[in-house]
C-alpha cells in the first residue's frame, strides 16, 4: 500500500515550495504592458531587489533560469579572449567556468573538489601571481547548490584586496538569496547573480543580475554583450520594454511583487535568513543522529561552511537512491538527487541525495520531510542511529524558544 496519495511535496532544490499567495498573483487576467500599473510595479521590483540584496547597485531581470543569469554577467563583464579566475566547489562553480569558455573567454579553475569551501589564501596568492593583471573577474557561487558548500565571500573580497588586484568580484547566490546573509555593497561584490526559482519563491523563469557602478564602468564595451543580454540598456532603459529586451514575463513580475513584500515587509530579510537557519540546523541535527548507527554523513563536516538552503548528504550502499524512491512512492515526498558528487550509472551514484530547506519553507514542512526519511529508512532496513526527529524537533523547539 501506498501513502503517497494526497498534496506531494518538493524537498528539492529548485523549484522550491511556491507560496498560495504567489500563484494566486500570478492567476489572472494579462495587463497593458505599455503604460499604468505594471511600470510601477516594475520600478517598486528593481526597488526592492536592490533591498534583498543589501545594495544601491543596479538591478537587471532577464526572462531566463540562473544559467541565463551566468551568460547575462559573462556577456557583459568579458570580452573574447578576456580571462576569468573561478572558484569551484562543485557542480555549479564548474558549470558557471564551462559557460564562460564556451563563450570565448580564457577560464583558469582552481577546483576545491566537492567537501571543502574556497580558501581564500589560494585565490589571493594566484592574484598575487597575475602581475600583469590579465584576470577581469573572480567567479564564486554563494552556495554551490550541489554540494551545499557555502564560501565565505568577504574573506574572498579581503583576499582580492590584499592581493591589490583590479579584478571584478562576481557571486553565484542563486541557491543563497533570501535564505542566507547575503550583503552585496558590505562584502564589496561588483557583480551578483540570482534567480526566481528558489528562496524568492516564484515559479523558474527570471534570472537576475545586480551590477555595481565599478562594474558597469569596467565592462562597458564587452563584445560579449548581443543586444538581448545587454544589462546597460536594461539598467538604464528609456522605454519599459527595454527593461527586458521585449514584452515583460508580466505575470512572473505579479508573484515576484508578492513574494518579496512576504520576504522585506512582512517576516523581514534577517528574520527569514534566522528561519533558514533554524530549519537547516533540524536537518542536520536528525542526519548526525542516524548517522550514529549507520553509513549515514553530512557532506560537509564543519557547519559553518554549509548554506543554510540546502543539505547534501550520503547514505552508503545505494540507500540514498532507495530511500529517495519509497519517500517519492511511498509518501508523497521528493528529495534531491545527488547532483554531481558520483556520475550517474556509477556504483557510488545510488550514495547521495540533498534535502531543500528553501523558501516557502516551515518547521512542520521540515520535520514532515525528516519523519519520512526516517519511516523510509525503517522500512527499507537501512542502518541507522535512533532518535534523529526527537534531536530535528529540539533544534525547532530551542530556536521558538529564543525567538
Amino acid at each position: 500500500m501506498s501513502l503517497a496519495h494526497g498534496r506531494p511535496y518538493l524537498a528539492i532544490p529548485g523549484p522550491s515550495s511556491m507560496p498560495d499567495r504567489v500563484l494566486a498573483a500570478m492567476h489572472r487576467a494579462a495587463p497593458n504592458i505599455y503604460e499604468g500599473d505594471i511600470v510601477d510595479m516594475t520600478a517598486g521590483l528593481l526597488a526592492d531587489l536592490r533591498r534583498v540584496a543589501l545594495s544601491t547597485s543596479h538591478a537587471a531581470i532577464y526572462i531566463s533560469n540562473g544559467h541565463g543569469a551566468w551568460e547575462a554577467a559573462i556577456a557583459n563583464m568579458f570580452s573574447r579572449g578576456d580571462k576569468a579566475l573561478v572558484l569551484a566547489t562543485g557542480r555549479f562553480g564548474i558549470g558557471w567556468a564551462t559557460h564562460a569558455r564556451a563563450m570565448g573567454v580564457e577560464v583558469e579553475v582552481i577546483d576545491f573538489g566537492l567537501n571543502t569551501p574556497a580558501d581564500p589564501a589560494r585565490l589571493e596568492a594566484a592574484l598575487r601571481a597575475d602581475t600583469g593583471h590579465s584576470i577581469k573577474a573572480v567567479l564564486v557561487t554563494h552556495i554551490d547548490t550541489a554540494t551545499s558548500i557555502l564560501n565565505d565571500i568577504p574573506a574572498m573580497r579581503a583576499a582580492m584586496d590584499a592581493a591589490g588586484h583590479p579584478a571584478l568580484l562576481a557571486v553565484d547566490c542563486i541557491a543563497s538569496l533570501g535564505c542566507n546573509e547575503f550583503r552585496m555593497d558590505d562584502w564589496g561584490v561588483d557583480v551578483m547573480v540570482s534567480a526566481s526559482q528558489k528562496g524568492l519563491m516564484v515559479p523558474p523563469g527570471l534570472g537576475f543580475v545586480w551590477v555595481s557602478d565599478k562594474a558597469v564602468a569596467a565592462c562597458r564595451g564587452s563584445d560579449l554583450a548581443t543586444p538581448y543580454w545587454n544589462w546597460e540598456k536594461r539598467i538604464f532603459a528609456d522605454y519599459y520594454y527595454e527593461h527586458f529586451a521585449g514584452t515583460a514575463p508580466t505575470h512572473h513580475l505579479f508573484g515576484l511583487r508578492e513574494s518579496l513584500t512576504m520576504i522585506l515587509d512582512e517576516e523581514g530579510l534577517p528574520q527569514v535568513w534566522a528561519r533558514h537557519k533554524a530549519l537547516a540546523g533540524a536537518v542536520w541535527a536528525a542526519f548526525d543522529t542516524w548517522g550514529l548507527g549507520g553509513d549515514l554523513a553530512l557532506n560537509i563536516a564543519d557547519p559553518a561552511h554549509r548554506g543554510h538552503s540546502v543539505t547534501a548528504a550520503k547514505i552508503g550502499n545505494g540507500g540514498a537512491g532507495r530511500l529517495r524512491q519509497w519517500c517519492e512512492t511511498q509518501a508523497g515526498v521528493t528529495l534531491g538527487i545527488g547532483l554531481g558528487m558520483a556520475e550517474p550509472g556509477s556504483p557510488s551514484y545510488g550514495d547521495y541525495l540533498r534535502v531543500a530547506h528553501m523558501g516557502h519553507v516551515n518547521a512542520h514542512m521540515t520535520l514532515g520531510v525528516l519523519a519520512v526519511m526516517e519511516a523510509g529508512m525503517q522500512a527499507l532496513a537501512i542502518p541507522h542511529g535512533p532518535g534523529g526527529i526527537a534531536a530535528a524537533a529540539s533544534v525547532v523547539a530551542q530556536a521558538c524558544k529564543s525567538a
